[in-house]
């Protein structure tokens, strides 16, 4: 096996330690020449040199959920959105464990599929997060079940066009046999392929996951009460729905599917509640690196909200955010690569400030925040240009600036 990095990521040491042939700091196009097949990183795009080359030369390029999926000969689930996928996914793991039934969650939510191959026939179910980055570089990928959430504007930047990321996000679906199960709202599932059953959700009556008069029902049945579901926000119902439908299918029992909604509290760095200081409400959202996630952040709350937006807006129209911020918003503290072209598409919808970084926004957040508001990071943006650890490194600065003061 030869490793190549364009960078040099402190790893390649580790990997070199177990015998591997490591390149750092080259496009890969030399080490090509000895390669059977190429295993790409999800964050490599289709245009790199070196894909480009492999494909023109005939050599297989795959990506390392495709690998993991093909190691790994145990019941699989996999889950994709826009938003709400990483919540899903974790919140099917606590439905497994409600049910006594083992399971590993993988995929984008952190641990790679590929790392359980050392366990590949064992009986734990595997939930997998996937994004439209490794579901693009898919070849024969078929999950036993597979659900798609919603589809926003996002990754525009890498995708190009709103067809091609739906287009990515779809084939979850594409090769599944009639033996499989497809899962979506009807609107998404109407542009699916593949062969899975099809099984629906959402708040409509003539759905198989449904919400009836406050009531879960799965297929005209009683699951729970809505209102038990324990995360907050109705888009997280939505995700509750969307893990019911899945797990009900692939047959958990409804008693622990309810336990599992019941007792979730929902994953960190997304509308987690950091504390309350003053009588306000401290909240981290640092997971909405998209407009639609702000949107949803914004909706789960009554209070007068100080909003903290920006990073890179990876090519998102900041426009829808107008009318919510209106409604919602009491101040926006405007930060990274994206403030300009955010303040250009909220106007005066709210009282806007210029923070520059989120030390100096969550400063005067707290001078102007008074009890009974919420100060709300959810940037609707990346973060690498502030803070190259990704959304889980600016949501733990958020909370350490939140903490220590």
């Amino acid at each position: 096996m030869v490793c190549v990095d364009s960078g040099k990521p402190p790893e390649a040491e580790a990997l070199r330690a177990l015998g591997m042939e490591v390149w750092t700091g080259v496009d890969g196009l030399v080490e090509l020449r000895r390669a059977r097949a190429v295993v790409k990183s999800p964050g490599v795009p289709r245009e790199a040199p070196v894909i480009v080359e492999a494909r023109r030369r005939g050599v297989s390029v795959y990506g390392e959920l495709e690998l993991g999926w093909r190691l790994v000969e145990r019941p699989f689930v996999a889950v994709t959105g826009t938003n709400g996928k990483t919540t899903t996914a974790e919140l099917l793991g606590a439905i497994w464990r409600a049910a006594g039934r083992p399971v590993d969650v993988a995929g984008n939510v952190g641990l790679a599929v590929s790392t359980l191959a050392a366990d590949r026939e064992g009986d734990a179910t595997v939930i997998c997060e996937a994004s439209s980055f490794q579901l693009e570089d898919t070849v024969a990928f078929a999950p036993d079940v597979a659900l798609i959430l919603n589809v926003q504007p996002d990754h525009l930047d890498r995708h190009g066009t709103m067809e091609d990321y739906l287009a990515a996000k779809l084939r979850i679906f594409a090769r599944q046999g009639s033996d499989h199960v497809a899962i979506g709202p009807p609107e998404l599932l109407a542009q699916a392929g593949g062969e899975g059953r099809r099984v629906t959700f959402g708040p409509h009556w003539d759905v198989d996951l449904a919400l009836r008069d406050g009531i879960i029902t799965w297929q005209g049945a009683d699951v729970m009460r809505a209102s038990d579901v324990r995360i907050r926000g109705a888009h997280n119902l939505e995700n509750a729905m969307g893990a019911a439908a899945a797990a009900l299918s692939a047959g958990i029992e409804p008693e622990a599917v309810a336990e599992g909604l019941r007792t979730f509290p929902g994953v960190e760095h997304r509308i987690e509640d950091v504390a309350e200081v003053g009588g306000v409400l401290w909240v981290n959202d640092s997971k909405a690196t998209n407009v639609a996630s702000t949107l949803v952040a914004l909706d789960a709350f009554t209070a007068p909200v100080h909003l903290i937006l920006g990073g890179q807006g990876k090519g998102q129209d900041f426009a829808p955010l107008r009318d919510a911020v209106a409604i919602h918003v009491r101040a926006a503290y405007l930060v990274g690569e994206d403030a300009g072209a955010i303040a250009g598409a909220l106007g005066d919808a709210a009282e806007l400030i210029r923070s520059g970084d989120l030390e100096q926004a969550v400063a005067a957040a707290r001078a102007a925040a008074e009890p009974g508001e919420v100060v709300l990071l959810s940037p609707a943006c990346a973060s690498f240009d502030q803070y190259p650890g990704g959304y889980e490194e600016r949501g733990a600065h958020f909370k350490t600036l939140v903490t220590s003061s």
